[in-house]
């Protein structure tokens, strides 16, 4: 059996198909691994703002319940995920039905950097999303 192009050389067989799509050749696109690759992406996109949603909300969530050790690192990762994100949802429309979702995937993996990251037991603390989604988004942080 030969394998083909797609399983031999993946870089190769993405260069083959765009040179495909782009000579209007589509009797010669593999459409199934063509299919597949594209709702991957879109997979990809969502995965990107859970991500996102996790590193912010885990920082959120150590910022509110360990006020002490609050730090100009936590400050700047809390701007920095909140403009990606923000960025993210403006690049991918379609997402802000998943936000919800998302918020609530997301709060998982904070508990789990606060378990990582602090002395804090994860277990103690609200497990669904304490924040609303202006507090998650726009709320100011005082220091």
């Amino acid at each position: 059996m030969t394998q083909s192009l797609y399983d031999q050389d993946f870089y190769a067989w993405t260069q083959e198909q765009a040179n495909y799509l782009r000579a209007g050749k589509f009797e010669l696109l593999d459409r199934e691994n063509l299919g597949e690759e594209i709702e991957s992406l879109g997979k990809q996109q969502r995965q990107e703002l859970r991500h996102r949603l996790g590193i912010l909300l885990g920082h959120l969530l150590k910022w509110h319940y360990q006020p002490s050790a609050r730090s100009k690192n936590w400050k700047y990762t809390i701007r920095e995920q909140r403009r990606e994100i923000e960025r993210h949802l403006r690049d991918n429309p379609s997402l802000k039905p998943y936000l919800s979702e998302a918020i609530a995937l997301g709060y998982e993996d904070g508990l789990d950097l606060i378990g990582q990251e602090t002395p804090l037991d994860p277990e103690t603390l609200p497990q669904a999303c304490l924040f609303a989604e202006e507090q998650i988004f726009t709320q100011a942080l005082n220091w």
